[in-house]
């Protein structure tokens, strides 16, 4: 290579240096490089790790190791020192070796936080980081921080040491806690066919982190807040990890991810509909505007993860179909199918109704929410909703009720009735929809009787009614006389353990001496589901949805007992009339919105003020409880990794 190539692009890479400069000055920020001795102090290093001899991504190196050197560059590491020098000398003979031969020796650096400082080798990596390289070789010594819980970029560095000690891989970053181990998780199922690379996490790099990488940024993802690690680990929750990505399968598939990406990057504010919606006073078949063309009936199908007469929950849900097969009659055409997996391969259900011309399909379960979701990419003609209240998609509404309002009414039933004041609670999966009405049960039990203890034990399953007898049982026998369960009746059992009872064995044999059922929560499927259906029937979609718009908005319904989609129903012989009374006017001012079962203050098991005084629990509040209040008794369980790898747990992101 002639010299004046080389001189040409030193003089290049100082204009880009010093562009960089201004801008970053320009916004009050220093346009020098970052240097690790102005970041951290003997006294915040916990030990020193020397790695040895690494291939490190240059794009993980941003900075040097002594403020001295720092200033000879720009924070892109673009040259600062113009005109004729020994820099210059230096940096335009490693460019030209670099373009006959490339840059082979190692630089020396400090990784600290998965960012890379250069001890030795500056030159060379703003020789490497103009021509755009991938990496370079180092030499690597870790100096890994003092574990801190109160600082997440810490915490979130101690699973990358966990994540990096198990795959070699020191590219990927995350914003968020949770992420290496969710993603370590998929690596360790992750069986590829080898044929370039020695092991499959080469191989994953290679064949799938690389070429997301670089199509992710081509379509703006280096522009959002979110890191490349973020974006891919969300990509393969809905698509998995394949043995490798063909460039045009992922192109398109990125691109229509894109819009959720920018959404979990803005971390958007969601629109939560409330309020029951008004149906239109004509109900006449329109077009439903841009999603789907006017025709002659509308087509409904309803997924269900397990059979009518086998689960509470289905049985709920079906009823709300058949409540709209009745009064929409031969405007619209419903399906169901039971049994779904709850897994991705209902993906492949969905994907059968969505080609049978199916304009809307309801997934009854938060387990489907990821199907659904790479459905509803594939598909954008058809409406998908799914039944959870823990997530948000541009593409995905969700749909679920304030459950947690007649919970406490039942807690009210519950603690006026009861005479041991312990009251027994047997719940299924620790979700916040669960935790959440296991609290609100405890504090309208508090509320009449403040001496009321809830004990709390866990079934770990969906419909497990052997299960639930037995912990009935067991808390009969810790004392509980009254006994509360948040699993829903199934039709033809009466003698099954539901809802808000009192129960009493004999010693011998455990014979059933009584059981009597006082409350019960539940749920009015029929109503959200006709309501929803007569807007889009009437053509007011939009109104409803507005999903494909240039400027969408992330839409969920959680509807309460003002709009009579969750309610109560409990005995009027069983129950003492004063305390029907209680009820009725609680249920009136919740309706009214007078009251929120959620009202400060409200301290935790341990006594930490979690809603001060007169403040009432927000939305994000309720929807991630992971703590109980004060008065109940039990812990949230940590699930092991069995139960980690079950489809609700690891859609849910239950976290350990």
């Amino acid at each position: 290579m002639n010299q004046q190539a080389a001189d040409n692009a030193f003089q290049h890479a100082c204009k880009l240096g010093k562009a960089s400069y201004s801008e970053n000055v320009s916004k009050g920020i220093s346009g020098y490089l970052p240097s690790l001795d102005g970041l951290v102090k003997n006294s915040d290093i916990a030990s020193e790790i020397n790695l040895g001899i690494v291939e490190i991504p240059l794009k993980k190196i941003i900075g040097t190791y002594s403020h001295s050197r720092s200033i000879a560059f720009a924070n892109n590491f673009m040259p600062l020192i113009s005109g004729e020098s020994e820099f210059k000398a230096k940096w335009t003979s490693l460019y030209a070796a670099h373009m006959e031969e490339g840059i082979r020796d190692p630089i020396k650096v400090y990784e600290y936080l998965n960012w890379f400082y250069v001890v030795e080798g500056n030159k060379r990596v703003s020789v490497l980081k103009y021509c755009d390289a991938y990496g370079i070789p180092a030499a690597v010594t870790r100096l890994i921080p003092k574990k801190d819980e109160s600082d997440p970029v810490i915490k979130i560095y101690y699973e990358f040491l966990e994540f990096n000690k198990q795959t070699g891989i020191n590219s990927i970053w995350f914003s968020k806690e949770n992420g290496f181990i969710e993603l370590g998780k998929y690596l360790q199922q992750y069986t590829p066919n080898l044929t370039v690379y020695s092991d499959k996490y080469k191989h994953f790099m290679g064949n799938i982190y690389r070429p997301f990488r670089e199509i992710y940024h081509k379509l703006g993802g280096d522009k959002l807040t979110i890191t490349t690690g973020d974006a891919l680990l969300e990509y393969i929750k809905v698509y998995g990890l394949p043995n490798e990505i063909s460039e045009e399968v992922l192109r398109n598939r990125v691109k229509k991810f894109m819009t959720e990406l920018e959404a979990l990057s803005e971390n958007q504010s969601i629109e939560v509909r409330t309020d029951s919606m008004e149906v239109p006073k004509k109900n006449v078949i329109s077009s439903l505007t841009t999603l789907m063309t006017a025709k002659k009936n509308l087509k409904v199908a309803f997924v269900y993860a397990k059979t009518i007469k086998t689960s509470g929950w289905t049985y709920a849900h079906n009823l709300g179909r058949l409540h709209v097969e009745n009064v929409l009659k031969d405007q619209i055409t419903t399906t169901y199918i039971e049994n779904v997996p709850e897994s991705n391969e209902a993906y492949g259900y969905l994907k059968e109704l969505a080609k049978d011309d199916f304009d809307i399909i309801f997934t009854t379960s938060p387990t489907y929410i990821t199907p659904t979701l790479k459905a509803a990419l594939e598909f954008p003609n058809v409406k998908f909703l799914n039944c959870s209240e823990t997530h948000s998609f541009r593409h995905v509404s969700t749909y679920f009720g304030r459950i947690h309002e007649p919970r406490f009414l039942t807690g009210i039933i519950a603690g006026s009735l009861t005479k041991t004041n312990i009251i027994g609670y047997v719940a299924t999966y620790p979700i916040p929809e669960v935790i959440t009405g296991i609290n609100a049960f405890a504090l309208g039990a508090r509320m009449v009787n403040p001496y009321a203890k809830v004990k709390v034990e866990w079934t770990n399953k969906w419909d497990q009614p052997d299960k639930a007898k037995n912990l009935g049982i067991a808390l009969n026998n810790a004392g509980a006389d009254i006994i509360a369960h948040d699993d829903l009746p199934i039709p033809g059992e009466e003698s099954k353990e539901y809802g808000v009872y009192s129960l009493k064995y004999t010693n011998d044999g455990g014979k059933n001496l009584s059981q009597v059922h006082f409350a019960l929560p539940i749920w009015n499927w029929g109503i959200f589901y006709e309501k929803l259906l007569r807007n889009i029937l009437s053509g007011t979609w939009k109104i409803v949805f507005d999903v494909l718009n240039s400027n969408p908005k992330l839409v969920n319904f959680w509807w309460g007992m003002d709009t009579g989609m969750v309610d109560i129903i409990y005995s009027k012989t069983h129950v003492p009339l004063q305390t029907q009374n209680l009820v009725e006017l609680m249920k009136k001012m919740i309706i009214q919105n007078e009251y929120h079962p959620f009202t400060g203050p409200i301290y935790d098991q341990n006594g930490t003020l979690r809603i001060p005084k007169d403040e009432a629990a927000s939305y994000e509040q309720i929807l991630s409880m992971n703590w109980f209040v004060d008065g109940v008794e039990g812990e949230i369980p940590k699930l092991d990794e069995e139960r980690l790898s079950d489809p609700l747990t690891e859609m849910l992101g239950i976290k350990q």
